[in-house]
């Protein structure tokens, strides 16, 4: 059975998703669809609108035959570090091949451009300390020092966000010196950061996500941009939890945690450099909501999503040494969902795989698992008492969703 390898956090699963694995299934001549999904918080630094395993369900409902979880320290990370966990998952799973969504829809631009930065690796290096320099972001520097070089226009617009996290996965295959094959399909009509809907039928996540927000849900006009089992499944979990996860649910434990842990343990937190302790600290103290906090904290050289993954570390006191001794590659596939293909296909090849596979988490050892056990814990934390409960012992209690088709 040959296996396409899809990176994702389906946050909803929409119409543009449903094209992408459609599209991968077709370009790859693959029998299975094996997802790595993003769990509780995502790569932007934010909470997932519903739990992994609703968005598991999602992903099986509508054509994925196997989900594995990108564990917490590779899923709230800069570019480099998601792709990196995210392609050894499809690489130990057995994948032949990962297709991914690009501006560019071109694959051979993605490979001409890796070969031509490490031509100009020195001075592209230089380009981006110089442009640092000037108090610029890290992602925005590299956009600059990429343009700069001469003739870098004849390749791939690394300022584009799919473009550049399929930069970062090919790049990763590379590096592992995986056997994974890199496809790629070209975007269709909506932009990744969209506020808007663009067409009748195709929306990006983020512009369901506000519609969903802004209009409570019942009357928000998102069925013609989503399948009609997200659509089901987003109102089953608002009935079943009362809500939909954002950063506001959680406003008030990351305001505890900034004003009562000390400037110093502050300082320990993942990705807290250069006296950003204070500003958070000032910021918590001063603001009644999550958005006046993170318009507070914003500079020219942090961005919105870098200090929005500060901030979720912060919520799960992520400290530096934790992830600092993380395996760079994924040590165990955590299963969270299959269908019947995806089982016949775990029955045929599991046994290749050179990573254990986590069914059930009662059933591993809590320290090698420890920093998705406590996402999942602050994830539950959002809501009232006895749903938080309900949804502290299904991250233990819960097998692998099994969706027949």
């Amino acid at each position: 059975m040959k296996a396409v390898g899809l990176i994702v956090e389906y946050n909803p699963f929409h119409n543009g998703h449903a094209f992408h694995l459609q599209a991968s299934k077709e370009a790859a001549n693959a029998d299975v669809v094996i997802a790595v999904m993003s769990g509780n918080f995502l790569q932007r630094g934010e909470p997932a609108l519903v739990s992994k395993w609703y968005r598991t369900q999602m992903a099986l409902q509508n054509g994925v035959d196997l989900v594995f979880e990108l564990p917490y320290h590779f899923a709230v990370q800069k570019a480099e570090t998601f792709a990196s966990g995210a392609v050894s998952i499809l690489d130990a799973a057995g994948c032949e091949s990962l297709c991914f969504g690009s501006e560019s829809g071109d694959i051979s631009a993605f490979l001409q451009t890796i070969s031509f930065l490490q031509e100009k690796q020195g001075f592209f290096n230089e380009n981006i300390k110089r442009h640092m320099a000037t108090g610029i972001s890290y992602p925005k520097a590299i956009s600059l020092a990429y343009q700069g070089l001469s003739g870098a226009e004849k390749f791939l617009n690394l300022a584009k966000p799919n473009n550049i996290l399929g930069f970062q996965y090919i790049k990763a295959i590379l590096e592992q010196n995986s056997k994974l094959e890199p496809l790629t399909i070209a975007r269709k009509h909506a932009d990744y950061h969209d506020e808007h809907f663009a067409s009748e039928t195709i929306a990006s996540a983020t512009s369901i996500r506000k519609a969903i927000f802004s209009e409570e849900m019942e009357s928000a006009n998102i069925g013609q941009y989503v399948p009609e089992p997200t659509n089901r499944l987003l109102q089953q979990y608002k009935r079943e939890y009362g809500g939909f996860h954002c950063w506001e649910r959680y406003w008030d434990l990351l305001q505890y945690q900034l004003v009562t842990t000390n400037l110093e343990e502050l300082k320990e937190i993942y990705e807290m450099e250069e006296g950003l302790e204070n500003r958070l600290m000032a910021a918590a103290l001063s603001s009644t909501n999550f958005q006046e906090y993170m318009q507070r904290i914003k500079t020219k050289r942090y961005t919105w999503t870098r200090l929005q993954r500060l901030s979720v570390h912060v919520l799960t006191n992520t400290k530096k040494t934790e992830m600092k001794s993380m395996p760079q590659k994924a040590a165990y596939l955590r299963l969270l969902g299959m269908t019947e293909t995806g089982k016949e296909y775990l029955n045929k090849r599991k046994k290749q795989f050179n990573l254990p596979i986590v069914a059930k988490l009662s059933a591993f050892k809590e320290e090698e698992i420890i920093q998705d056990i406590k996402a999942a814990r602050i994830y539950a934390m959002a809501f009232p008492k006895k749903i938080r409960t309900q949804m502290l012992l299904q991250e233990f209690k819960q097998p692998p969703i099994f969706v027949q088709k």
